[in-house]
């Protein structure tokens, strides 16, 4: 009679053990979904400083930066019409891809563009650069325009009101300014490379910090992601300042 007792008791035992795993397992499955998340940012950020060097070695190269490439034109840069190298009148100055077909970058998806390390179509890096017809020096669209910053001169640079702006929230924001002077990280770059993170397929709360990096205005947040009751934030951005760009430019011999 003993037998039967311990095959039950062994039973027991094993399906204690199941659960024990179980739940071992479970608590594991945060964690490394969180390693997971991380490599991910982490190869983001590696692609995006790729990208950023390709757009330096490109002006350094042709004297200008790249226009953005459009939703259409197959990661090639996009010119308004009647736009060209000559007069650097892009289609979409502010809310635009990362031209990497034009930069020569690889790996890229079916239609020329790069993806972030999520890898969906939605992830497709975004890039912005300073004009949509704004002067410096008398030069409209300097940054775009063959020999642009050259024409613009490094003092009208310098003396410029602002260029592409960067804010550490989007609380105040206005099209031309961050609102407190303790919000701004900087009024001076030239261009911001932008990835819109795991969520990007989903549409921002309108005013969200996520959602001013998507209204084409010039103005852009960056900080630390947060997930916040309606205003979630995992956007992972770099940006170049005009006085890094014209310092290469004059080691390329483009500039004064």
């Amino acid at each position: 009679m003993s037998q039967p007792r311990e095959r039950a008791f062994t039973l027991v035992e094993v399906a204690v053990v199941l659960l024990v795993v179980a739940l071992l397992l479970a608590g594991l499955s945060v964690p490394l979904a969180a390693q997971v998340q991380m490599r991910r940012h982490e190869e983001t950020r590696r692609l995006l400083d790729e990208a950023r060097e390709a757009l330096m070695g490109f002006a350094a190269t042709n004297a200008r930066l790249p226009c953005p490439a459009s939703a259409a034109s197959r990661g090639e840069e996009s010119f308004a019409p009647g736009g060209d190298a000559a007069n650097g009148l892009c289609s979409n100055f502010h809310d635009g891809f990362l031209p990497a077909a034009s930069l020569g970058l690889a790996p890229l998806d079916d239609e020329g563009y790069l993806r972030d390390a999520w890898m969906a179509r939605a992830n497709r890096v975004r890039y912005a650069v300073f004009g949509a017809g704004a002067t410096v020096n008398g030069v409209a669209n300097p940054f775009t325009r063959a020999n642009g910053l050259q024409a613009a001169t490094l003092a009208g640079l310098g003396t410029a009101p602002h260029f592409l702006i960067l804010c550490a929230s989007g609380a105040g924001l206005t099209a031309s300014s961050c609102g407190s002077g303790a919000n701004q990280l900087t009024r001076r770059a030239a261009f911001v490379l932008l990835s819109l993170g795991p969520d990007a397929a989903a549409t921002p709360p309108p005013g969200s910090d996520a959602q001013r990096n998507l209204d084409g205005d010039g103005v852009f947040v960056w900080h630390e992601a947060s997930e916040a009751p309606g205003n979630a934030f995992d956007d992972v951005l770099t940006w170049v300042p005009v006085n890094v760009l014209a310092s290469r430019l004059v080691a390329a011999g483009r500039l004064p």
